[in-house]
């Protein structure tokens, strides 16, 4: 350690000198270590300044834009609702039922490749029931690849914006205690956004003849829950939103989940039958695509026609 003489006869030979005695009665250096020495007793010590908090900057809009049941060889929708994504930006989504009838390779390559795939480097699918007819859905995870999630699982989740949005695979155990359940309750217990958006394929709430599927209760339940926004479904060959709605139908404005059917990507349609409660708007026989404009707090709707005309439309808030 330096020492600093202390006699009274000692004196700097030269300012340097003197600039190296200050620097060394203010820190104590050892082995080339420089340690700030504690404030005199008595000696106040300057006040720190709090550093300002930056402010929390919403993310700008995220388009999310999509439909299901869609790869119908020879339909003209197939073409048609592509053409329509062609116009619109952000991410696709796709609500299952992508390449008909048993979701083959080939089909895959011939009646969804020329029209949706061009639009596969942006799109978050999920699968429907005619992937897993056939030979099984090992076609669709190779198409799609990463963007389907783990392969052979096909559920997942990312961040668009402020939005936290949830892929579900309705073909897997949707049982409580499954596998996919416990997933999606340790996916949203770890999600820090206020809004959430989840979809996958069959409905559980239709206005077509075959009505409700009562065993998709508890998922509904668990998004409740935690208060999830809305939710995207395929399967009906047909467009239907419903009122924000809790796991039995219950009209719920404050906490409940909005739906919407967009099975309308280029399958033929199908027509309704008796109206579900809390259905607020039915359409059929038109293709079209969904389009959601999900901003910091709130999101809009557009149901975009093939013709390009808007026949649906609307806001609402995030819980």
């Amino acid at each position: 350690m330096t020492t600093v003489p202390t006699s009274a006869s000692w004196r700097p030979r030269s300012v340097a000198t003197l600039v190296a005695l200050v620097a060394c009665l203010a820190f104590v250096r050892c082995g080339g270590t420089s340690t700030p020495t504690s404030p005199s007793p008595g000696v106040p010590t300057p006040p720190v300044s709090p550093q300002p908090v930056p402010p929390v900057v919403p993310s700008p809009p995220q388009t999310f834009v999509g439909a299901g049941d869609i790869g119908w060889c020879g339909s003209p929708g197939v073409a048609l609702t592509a053409r329509l994504l062609d116009g619109i930006g952000g991410t696709v989504f796709t609500t299952g039922d992508n390449a008909y009838m048993t979701g083959t390779a080939e089909e895959f390559r011939t009646c969804y490749e020329p029209s949706w795939g061009r639009h596969k480097a942006r799109t978050r699918p999920v699968p429907g029931n005619h992937e897993y007819e056939g030979a099984g859905p090992a076609p669709y995870f190779d198409y799609f690849g990463g963007a389907a999630g783990p392969y052979g699982l096909g559920y997942y989740s990312f961040e668009l914006g402020d939005w936290h949005v949830i892929a579900l695979n309705t073909m897997l155990d949707l049982r409580e205690g499954s596998a996919q359940t416990q997933w999606l309750r340790n996916d949203l217990i770890v999600s820090k956004s206020k809004c959430t958006v989840a979809y996958w394929h069959y409905p559980l709430f239709t206005s077509r003849p075959a009505g409700n599927s009562g065993t998709l209760r508890p998922i509904w339940k668990i998004l409740m829950d935690f208060g999830v926004d809305v939710v995207l479904n395929g399967h009906d060959h047909l467009y239907e939103r419903f009122a924000p709605q809790d796991e039995n139908g219950l009209l719920s404005t404050a906490t409940g989940i909005r739906e919407f059917i967009v099975g309308t990507g280029g399958a033929p349609a199908y027509p309704f039958g008796p109206t579900t409660a809390n259905s607020e708007r039915r359409i059929t026989n038109v293709f079209g695509v969904l389009k959601l404009t999900l901003s910091s707090g709130s999101y809009d709707w557009q149901f975009i026609q093939d013709s390009g005309a808007v026949s649906d439309s609307g806001s609402g808030t995030c819980h």
